[in-house]
């Protein structure tokens, strides 16, 4: 059986998934419905779509910008 490193946790999201989110509790929730989906057989193309979009939106920005100095 394969052995996994132990890695730090939230809520049973690891928190390098939750790094950039601006609601992190709303972003627990999704990361567990999704998971509970997957497993179950009944995510759709549909629903990856609407995932990815609201992940995007629930990132921070951030732009360092680059001179030529």
């Amino acid at each position: 059986m394969r052995k996994f490193r132990k890695v730090p946790k939230t809520q049973g999201v690891p928190t390098v998934y939750l790094k950039g989110a601006k609601n992190k509790k709303a972003s627990i929730a999704e990361l567990k419905s999704t998971a509970k989906k997957y497993k179950g057989g009944k995510l759709t193309i549909a629903d990856m779509d609407r995932i990815a979009k609201k992940r995007s939106k629930s990132a921070k920005k951030t732009y360092k910008k680059k001179y030529k100095a």
